[in-house]
């Protein structure tokens, strides 16, 4: 049986792919093993969202060809998509396929293994209107599941150069969403985490459906799901029809990645972010009057070109006024291809570096005062990973609805349900807990009435 290995670079949605790639090779009789062994093909699936994405790309490229020369080497991803020449330039890269014709993957192989030419498999994406179909029914680390809804983006923020690697934004058939998603649930996860590249913004490239319609469906047509989880929203894509749902949903969890990226309205224009702080700010102000309880997490840039004290200070206040339950806290990195990369008035790296460690001690205070309203709590807890711990071997670990990391003891059994646990010292990034009791039976909305 011939085998294939795979390494994955990036974010949730590449991890996404790189599963449906797995199965694409496991139905054409591959044999999975792990990167670091002998393989007869290797699949680098790249990211490209800094120039140290490409580095560590590259990095991992040349070490699947040291490991097995005689292998054929596959380049995918982002990276591959924005530099297939770069990447053909490789001794030992045999093919390359950017972010879509994934499907063309095994034949591409199969032509080299025959020819023993390279090929380069990468067409423009930007000419792409069509979402690319890849079934993920089950996953290789069993407790989560993400569902990818949506590809691509249109938003050409000046620090960004995924939309040259995904291209512009293209949904997923609702039906495909659906019947995907019943799969997950019955492959026994509980949980699903709706993902793409600019995830909300599902259905802007569709007449009569939208982001809400799809979440209503998931909720009622979806036999057996417990939760819904949203990976990340825009402040402009959190609609009064979408907050309604929300407020109405017993599956939609407590918990909203909305990224901010500056509180500073002379960097957001800089940024060409669509949004004010003060546009933000509502937002959020309305979206909790509907889910009071609501976990906000974030992302924030600092050290953007031309970022004066004055405007890091608008964005320290102005994240404390939100008061995150966390935060991504990212220095500003040059990537090159974008409009900000070419800016003047880059910020000095140790000033840079001076505001990343503020502003993560600013996340560290706002995480513990979110997580200290829970101490005493019961909340529900989907066990993610037995942690191996000499003192305690009993020691689980998983999260709440509402993004809580709380470790407690149990068993084995526990792994992928719904638990109860009782928050008994609250603190971050961990809290501690004891176990009340399982959940499987018991329904959402009363829990959500007690909450």
């Amino acid at each position: 049986m011939p085998t294939v290995a795979f390494h994955t670079l990036g974010c949730k949605v590449n991890h996404y792919e790189t599963e449906g790639i797995w199965r694409m090779f496991k139905e054409n009789g591959y044999e999975r093993v792990d990167f670091d062994s002998q393989s007869d093909i290797y699949v680098i699936n790249t990211c490209t969202v800094t120039n140290t994405g490409d580095k560590k790309s590259r990095q991992i490229i040349r070490r699947a060809i040291r490991k097995n020369p005689e292998a054929v080497v596959c380049v995918t991803g982002c990276y591959a998509q924005t530099s297939p020449g770069e990447i053909m330039e490789i001794p030992g890269v045999d093919v390359v396929v950017g972010t879509q014709n994934r499907k063309n993957m095994i034949k591409y192989i199969e032509e080299h293994q025959k020819t023993r030419e390279p090929i380069n498999g990468v067409s423009n994406i930007m000419k792409n209107r069509v979402f690319e179909e890849m079934d993920v029914p089950v996953f290789t680390d069993r407790t989560r599941a993400s569902l990818k809804i949506q590809e691509g983006c249109n938003n050409f923020c000046t620090f960004c150069i995924i939309p040259w690697s995904r291209g512009l934004l293209r949904s997923r058939d609702p039906e495909s969403v659906i019947s995907q998603a019943q799969k997950l649930v019955d492959a026994g996860y509980k949980e699903i985490v709706l993902t793409g590249i600019h995830t909300a913004g599902y259905g802007e490239d569709m007449n009569d459906y939208n982001f809400a319609k799809l979440l209503i469906d998931l909720e009622t047509k979806v036999e057996g799901l417990k939760r819904i989880r949203i990976s990340s929203i825009e402040a402009s894509q959190i609609t009064d029809e979408v907050i309604d749902v929300l407020d109405k949903s017993e599956k939609v969890v407590r918990h909203l990645h909305i990224p901010l990226q500056s509180g500073s309205d002379s960097v957001l224009a800089r940024m060409r972010r669509k949004y004010s702080s003060s546009f933000y700010f509502e937002k959020v102000e309305k979206i909790r009057k509907a889910l009071p309880d609501l976990a906000i997490t974030s992302d924030v840039i600092v050290g953007f070109p031309g970022e004066t004290d004055e405007e890091f200070q608008e964005t320290y206040d102005f994240i404390r006024k939100v008061g995150y339950s966390e935060l991504h806290v990212f220095p500003f990195s040059r990537r090159t291809g974008t409009p900000a990369a070419r800016m003047q008035d880059q910020v000095d790296e140790d000033v840079k570096n001076a505001r990343v460690t503020s502003m993560i001690e600013l996340s560290d205070q706002l995480a513990k005062e979110y997580a200290s309203r829970y101490e005493n709590e019961v909340v529900e807890i989907i066990p993610e990973e037995h942690i191996q711990n000499a003192a305690h071997p009993d020691l689980f670990v998983g999260y709440s609805d509402n993004y809580l990391k709380v470790q407690f003891r149990g068993t084995p059994d526990m792994i992928g349900k719904i638990v109860r646990v009782k928050i008994t010292k609250a603190g971050y990034p961990i809290n501690e807990g004891v176990f009340v009791r399982e959940m499987e039976n018991a329904t959402h909305a009363s829990i959500k009435a007690k909450a």
